[in-house]
Formats: structure tokens, sequence, C-alpha cells
């Protein structure tokens, strides 16, 4: 299950989420946070969705279907991150993965801080797995990661934090490898790849925190599934593309249809 903004290129949010989770072969739930318009080059608008109806969708979905993961993507609000919170807590044996949309790309802030509060306060605990970028990483510790030095101090420290794993992603530091830092159960892994000269790239960190959650549907353990998931995510940035739009200007996408064909590695399932 995803819960997540809906974006109408379909790049990102709920949209990318179930492409990912279909090329593994889960079926996916949707539960909607908002409606953002947008394309991969600009944001035009979020409508949030009523807190009520986030909660009357969430609770649905956990009654009517065997939910074996969850992923949390754009929150919105405070209020729309403890609704959230307070359902997922009553179900502490479901793996929740917490991609933690607090800052943009650029760095501007996405949340108020009431929001970033609720995150830290509420939310964060009942991860199996928060997946920050850097800027993320910076505002969740409140210092600077100047570079792939502080990396594994980084994570090693929200670990401790907020007492779950880490995957603190790397990509915005400069060089051309990429290093991701996974801390899980007290053990740390890097995942190092080339970078990739793929210009405006767009729902990357949604596309790699729905593909661990799928795998850990699956019953796969955290390890082996960051690893899947990194797979994933390079076969798509390797064979994205470019478009023209009507109104001028290119667009970038990942090429989930594409990458889809790729077989996904097979592994037991949990049922």
């Amino acid at each position: 299950m995803t819960i997540a903004g809906s974006d109408c290129s379909a790049g990102a949010g709920i949209q990318a989420d179930l492409k990912t989770f279909q090329h593994f072969g889960v079926h996916g739930l949707t539960v909607l946070t908002c409606v953002v318009a947008e394309s991969a080059n600009i944001v035009r608008a979020v409508h949030a969705v009523p807190v009520d109806l986030l909660r009357e969708q969430l609770a649905l979905m956990l009654d009517a279907f065997p939910v074996a993961a969850v992923k949390t993507g754009m929150l919105v609000s405070a209020a729309h991150v403890a609704a959230v919170a307070e359902l997922l807590a009553a179900r502490p044996q479901l793996p929740l993965v917490v991609d933690p949309v607090m800052i943009a790309s650029t760095g501007t802030p996405l949340l108020e801080p009431a929001a970033m509060r609720a995150y830290r306060e509420l939310l964060l605990p009942l991860a199996r797995l928060i997946t920050p970028n850097l800027p993320e990483a910076e505002a969740l510790l409140g210092c600077s990661i100047p570079n792939k030095a502080a990396l594994i101090p980084a994570a090693l420290r929200l670990a401790e934090v907020f007492k779950t794993s880490i995957l603190l992603k790397g990509g915005h530091l400069d060089g051309p490898e990429c290093l991701d830092v996974l801390v899980a159960d007290g053990e740390v892994q890097q995942f190092s790849a080339p970078r990739l000269a793929v210009a405006g790239s767009h729902g990357t960190g949604c596309t790699l925190s729905a593909a661990v959650t799928a795998r850990l549907a699956l019953g796969e353990c955290l390890p082996a599934a960051v690893a899947a998931a990194k797979d994933y995510l390079g076969n798509t940035l390797r064979h994205s593309y470019v478009f023209h739009s009507p109104g001028g200007g290119s667009i970038h996408a990942l090429n989930q249809a594409t990458s889809a064909l790729f077989a996904a590695p097979a592994i037991p399932s949990a049922r």
C-alpha cells in the first residue's frame, strides 16, 4: 500500500508507486493524501485531501485487504501525518517504509514546521526503514552533511535517534559516483553506482521506496530488498527518455514501462 499524493504527470507519487508494484508482481493499494498539478519541470498546484477522507481510505484498506507492507510519500500537513501514524501504530507488525518528503530537490521546504515535528514524533518511530535524501537528512539532524565521508556517521546517527533502519541517499553530493548508505540492525552497507547523465529525473525517491516496499511485502530481508530496489531504479534511469512538450521545452521521464521488461529476481512469497 502507498500513502501518497497523485502526480498527474505519472512520474512520481502514487502513479510511480503503482508502476513499481506491478513490476514486482504485488497488488498495489492507494491512499491519496493530495492531488498535485505538476510535470517533471514544474509544480502548479497542490490540493490536500481532507484528513477525514484520508483516514477513511486508510482504515478501509487495512480492514479489507491482507496488507503486507506500507510506504508513505507526500503527507502534506501535520494533521495528515498524525492521522496516518495513529492508524499504523495499531498495526506494528506491518513493515513501514517512510520516504520523508520534506525538502524539494532544490532545497525548498515542502512542509510547515508543525508537520516536521509530527514526522519526528509520530511517524518516523514507527518505520522499518526511512529513506531520506541529503537535504531531508540534514533537516532531521539539524546539521550539514558536506561530503561522502559524513554519510555513514549521519546515517548511524539517524538510526540511533529514530531507533530504526536508515537508507541515506547521497545523490545530491557531487562526483562521478552516487553513494547510498544503509544502516540496518546495526550493520552498515554501502551502495555505489556511477552517476547517470539524466537531466531532470522525476520520481526517483518514490520509485526506490516503492520497490523496497514491494520486496518487503514478498518477504525479503531489508538489505536484499534495498539491493533489488537499487537495481530496478538503475534500470529505469538507464532507459529513461525525453519527449518534447507541445507548449515548448522537454520533459525527462523514468522509463518504468521499459524497465518492467527486466525480470525481477524470484524470491519466495511471504504467503
